[in-house]
């Protein structure tokens, strides 16, 4: 799964994510001391911030690569649509989990503007959202946005 870098790494920060992502994967991982920690609120937000930046990156890449080499863009560009949808779905797991006491305590006539510019911390995975799906929306169909398969409903 990992390959051996050259010593003329031209990419060191989108390896450090990587490397970042897998490090945290392994600190989920069960093992017989600690049961296996369950996906919370902040994870997915972090996730679905990721999953944001490698959505620009693999925007560009398809543009860039699309006019010397189509078929590798056009390979870049459904790169970028599945990831849409995998982000997506993260944003909408992001919902269905229980908030945190400190949310739950936060009401939102509690909330200064002016101290957190972003907005309030439940909002900054909306606001984020909308602004990947607008730039997705414009560079894709509906149905090259609809999922291929339905997600397992219990």
């Amino acid at each position: 799964m990992t390959s051996r870098t050259p010593p003329d790494d031209t990419h060191p920060y989108l390896r450090a994510a990587s490397a970042g992502i897998r490090h945290h994967t392994r600190t989920l991982a069960p093992s017989d001391a600690t049961p296996p920690r369950r996906a919370d609120r902040l994870h997915l937000d972090v996730l679905h911030a990721h999953l944001t930046a490698l959505l620009q990156l693999l925007d560009r890449l398809a543009e860039n690569t699309r006019p010397p080499h189509p078929a590798a863009g056009r390979h870049l560009a459904t790169a970028h649509t599945r990831l849409w949808q995998a982000t997506s779905e993260v944003h909408s797991a992001f919902h269905l989990l229980p908030s945190t006491a400190a949310e739950a305590d936060t009401e939102p006539s509690a909330c200064h503007p002016e101290r957190l510019p972003e907005g309030p911390p439940v909002l900054t995975i909306c606001q984020r959202h909308l602004a990947a799906g607008h730039v997705v929306r414009r560079k894709t169909t509906p149905t090259d946005l609809r999922p291929h398969t339905t997600a397992c409903m219990r």
